[in-house]
């Protein structure tokens, strides 16, 4: 930096023998051409004023008419008269102001400022009006009289009309005549005031010169010396070294606390940036960026020293159904809770060195780096399924939901953060599929499950549109009298190259990529369609019912009664003659929800069943709540009713008490004539199974019911 200051202050030194030269030889000749340079400094002085006046005339009227279409949006967007008449007359009081206008998109005024605004609707046909009229920005327009500035108002992507402001020229020449008159009288003043002082000067300005230089150092190089090296540590983002103090009175000095508030306002900014990039909003927990750069560092330092880590990740069971039915906010609240309770657990179980962060939406992340990292993970897991699994108060209700955690271990699974991060979200997809709120360590085995499990979606995709899916129809029949009364409808996969591929398995598939959401609709046509077909050549006897299957997935989306209005509207079947099947805890997960929609379905006419009946944990006490036509006994009691008194018992139980509610019973999965005999006993309505009959083509059911 030294070089750059000695070389300013050389230059200096130069410059001012230049000028002291410069200023003697002009001596010679400033006699002479007084005069001349007096008249050519006038003109040069009007030309720059009226160049001035003008310029800042039309930035003052610019500057003023930007304020007021932004003050006028509200009052014009409501037809606020009043207001709008408030703010012109402020406007007009201002200096120069000839007119102050506010018209509509297609020109016509709607206010001039006035009290009575005599011009009120009038057209503007001025020279200047049309410009103003469809002008799309601030636009200023010159005439010989006035300078005219206007500006659409707009509110949002819409015109509501503009404004417009003329300035008078003839009163600001008169300034400019004014000003200009008393510049040359100051001019001819001072000329004479000149030459008494060039002598004077002369003299003075060698030993102003000498003092120049020597300030010049105390005073501008040595602060600019200190500038420049604050600047040099603000770049290297040294923000501390960046501050400087200074008593001066002068511009330098505000200069050099201006550039110290800035240094303090960018340590600030920065370390507010810092805060927003790395802290999660919501629960200001670390977030995903922090969390790996974390795990990035720590695995540096642990990789090779022979130390272990542990990662967990904690995914909210059934988080969208909270968002749906309850609102956002509801679910932010969800996940603030959830937050208190996986950081309480972590505090207490996870060690000194334990990091928790959210990276996103309902999924939190923790990393465990103290003593048996197993063993501690596995005890923190187990911590956090019994703390989330108990119920949320949210909006006043109870709400039930549940998380599923995945572990993985460095460096038994993986030696990088990416590997590792990849190894957590495959051992928490494992938990959901075993059945949610629960954990899994990651195994290698996951990977080909989980690249099996995406294959079989990719392929699941487009398999109606190839008619690989197809729907077979599983009697139901009377126990009274033993007739066929309806069927269930039962959807098939014929995978071109695994054959028949297990419900259990390609439906668990659908419904957790949302595939059900599509395949669902197309089902429920299909076996209306298919049902419209069948009855007896006699028209008096009852025609079968159809039953169908209704995934929690389209439940929670909210259309479904559109949808069945719209299936039964085009196969034209009865709506007495469609029975929708819903799981149990698909009814009571969210209970308000599904009796609003199974009341619209009721109102219409369609039955609805409760299917699996008996392996939630709701209860028939949930029934008198909830509008149901029937219940299906869930076939895990029926197939132990003959040797299980508990579950005969059971059975009883449930058919007396679902009679009492004028329910209907059916019991699924009769394989045995003893089961049959029993159910009628206890007076059990209807029954399906192989016993009473094989799930067969829609043709082959219209046969039977013929």
């Amino acid at each position: 930096m030294r070089p750059l200051v000695s070389g300013l202050q050389a230059k200096f030194a130069i410059a001012m023998a230049i000028m002291m030269v410069v200023v003697l030889s002009l001596l010679a000749t400033l006699l002479h051409r007084q005069s001349t340079m007096q008249a050519e400094v006038a003109e040069l002085g009007r030309q720059a004023m009226h160049g001035m006046v003008e310029e800042n005339l039309q930035r003052q009227g610019e500057a003023a008419v930007e304020q007021l279409a932004e003050m006028l949006a509200n009052p014009l967007y409501y037809f606020d008269l009043e207001e709008i008449g408030s703010v012109l007359r402020s406007a007009q009081k201002a200096p120069d102001v000839s007119y102050a206008l506010v018209y509509d998109a297609q020109g016509r005024i709607i206010h001039d400022g006035t009290d009575e605004i005599a011009s009120y609707g009038r057209q503007m046909s001025d020279p200047l009006a049309y410009e103003a009229i469809n002008g799309d920005k601030l636009t200023t327009q010159w005439s010989a009289d006035v300078v005219d500035v206007s500006e659409p108002i707009m509110v949002g992507e819409q015109r509501l009309g503009g404004v417009r402001v003329g300035y008078s020229i003839a009163s600001v020449r008169a300034h400019e005549t004014s000003a200009l008159a008393a510049a040359k009288q100051r001019l001819d003043a001072l000329g004479q005031r000149h030459l008494l002082l060039v002598g004077a000067l002369l003299a003075a300005l060698m030993a102003t010169c000498v003092v120049v230089v020597v300030l010049m150092q105390r005073t501008l190089v040595r602060p600019i010396r200190d500038l420049a090296a604050a600047a040099r540590a603000i770049e290297a983002g040294n923000y501390e070294s960046g501050r400087m103090v200074s008593h001066r009175r002068d511009e330098l000095g505000e200069l050099m606390r201006g550039f110290s508030t800035m240094s303090e306002s960018i340590a600030r900014h920065d370390r507010d940036v810092r805060r927003m990039a790395y802290t999660d909003s919501l629960t200001g927990l670390t977030n995903r960026l922090a969390f790996r750069e974390s795990l990035d560092h720590r695995l540096m330092m642990v990789r090779g020293a022979g130390r272990h880590l542990a990662l967990l990740f904690a995914d909210i069971d059934d988080f969208k159904r909270v968002n749906d039915t309850l609102g956002h906010e509801a679910g932010d609240e969800v996940l603030l809770q959830f937050a208190n309770r996986i950081n309480e657990s972590v505090q207490l179980l996870g060690g000194d060195d334990a990091l928790l962060a959210r990276f996103g939406g309902d999924e939190f992340v923790i990393l465990i780096q103290d003593g048996d990292v197993r063993a501690r993970a596995t005890q923190l897991a187990e911590n956090l399924v019994a703390e989330l699994s108990r119920p949320l108060l949210i909006q006043d209700r109870q709400v039930f939901l549940g998380t599923s955690i995945g572990i993985t271990l460095f460096p038994e699974d993986a030696a990088g953060a990416s590997a590792l991060m990849k190894n957590g979200d495959i051992a928490m997809y494992q938990a959901k599929v075993a059945g949610k709120n629960c954990y899994r360590f990651y195994s290698r085995a996951m990977d080909q499950a989980v690249e099996r499990r995406v294959r079989m979606e990719q392929e699941l995709r487009g398999a109606w549109e190839r008619g690989e899916l197809s729907l077979v129809y599983q009697p139901v029949v009377r126990l009274s009298d033993g007739k066929l009364v309806g069927a269930e409808a039962l959807l098939r996969w014929q995978h071109p190259e695994l054959g028949m591929v297990a419900p259990s398995v390609f439906i668990d598939v659908a419904e957790q990529s949302g595939l059900i959401e599509v395949i669902g609709p197309r089902v429920l046509r299909a076996a209306c369609a298919a049902a419209a077909r069948w009855g007896f050549e006699d028209d008096t006897l009852e025609k079968p019912f159809i039953s169908v299957n209704v995934s929690p997935r389209q439940l929670r989306s909210g259309d479904l009664p559109e949808t069945v209005a719209e299936c039964l509207r085009e196969t034209g079947l009865a709506p007495g003659r469609l029975h929708l099947e819903l799981t149990e805890t698909a009814v009571i997960s969210d209970e308000a929800h599904a009796s609003a929609l199974l009341s619209t379905l009721h109102r219409a006419g369609v039955k609805v069943w409760l299917d699996d009946f008996g392996t939630g944990f709701s209860g028939l006490s949930h029934l008198r709540r909830v509008p149901v036509d029937g219940v299906k006994i869930d076939r895990s009691f029926i197939a132990d009713m003959l040797r299980d008194p508990d579950d005969l018992a059971l059975t009883t139980a449930i058919i007396a008490m679902a009679h009492s509610l004028g329910i209907t019973v059916v019991a699924e999965g009769v394989e045995q004539e003893g089961q049959l005999d029993l159910l009628r006993e206890r007076g059990c309505d209807l029954a399906q199974g192989y016993w009473l009959g094989y799930p067969v083509s829609a043709h082959e059911l219209n046969q039977m019911a013929s």
